[in-house]
Parts: C-alpha cells; sequence; structure tokens
C-alpha cells in the first residue's frame, strides 16, 4: 500500500501564500503521476496543478501563473506553491498519485486532504 500524507494548509489573508507538502510512503517501486485537485464546499473535486509521467505539468486555468507545482523525486516529497491567493481558492486540497508498488503491481491513491481558507 502506498499512503499519502498532505500538509501545510491552513487559513490565510488574500493575496497571501502557503506551500502545501505531499508525502508518499510505504511500498514503492515507482511513482508514474502525481498531482493536486481541490474540492470547495458544494462542488465536484475539480484539477489544480499534476505532473505526467514524462514530468510536464499542467495547471487549471484558475491557479496557472499563481501556484507552481514542485517534486523531489528522491524522497517522493510533492509540492504546490500557492501565491497571490484568492477567496475562491477556499476548499480541501488533496495530494493523488499513482504508479508501481511493485514491479507487477499498481497502485492509485488519495490523501486526506489538507483545509486552505483563503480569508478576503
Amino acid at each position: 500500500q502506498v499512503q499519502l500524507v498532505e500538509s501545510g494548509g491552513g487559513l490565510v489573508q488574500a493575496g497571501g501564500s502557503l506551500r502545501l507538502s505531499c508525502e508518499a510512503s510505504g511500498t514503492i517501486f515507482s511513482i508514474i503521476y502525481m498531482g493536486w485537485y481541490r474540492q470547495a464546499p458544494g462542488k465536484e473535486r475539480e484539477l489544480v496543478a499534476t505532473f505526467s509521467s514524462g514530468g510536464s505539468t499542467n495547471y487549471a486555468d484558475s491557479v496557472q501563473g499563481r501556484f507552481t507545482i514542485l517534486r523531489d523525486y528522491r524522497k517522493n516529497i510533492l509540492y504546490l506553491q500557492m501565491n497571490s491567493l484568492k477567496p475562491e481558492d477556499t476548499a480541501v486540497y488533496y495530494c493523488n498519485a499513482g504508479g508501481r508498488s511493485t514491479a507487477l503491481q499498481t497502485f492509485a491513491s488519495w490523501g486526506q486532504g489538507t483545509q486552505v481558507t483563503v480569508a478576503s
């Protein structure tokens, strides 16, 4: 099993910054993709930013230019640097990852989520 643990959420004023972290642990052979998603109250979970298997990044239009996704391949940690935060960024942020736990077994995991609240 592969576990994902997020941290770094909290309350921040509009215009401020936060850095989220997601650490993957357990039996990991390789991680093929990792990404951040978020879910605001009453809304569906949406993509924020992802790393693809080839290492390319993808951002939601709403966060492009404000958020940066970073990955420490050696430590299996994913980061999300969030700058110029807006009240509409308020949501629970989830880490997602998939790959192989062994040469023959795949995994797809979600973290428990971390709350980000941006006050106006």
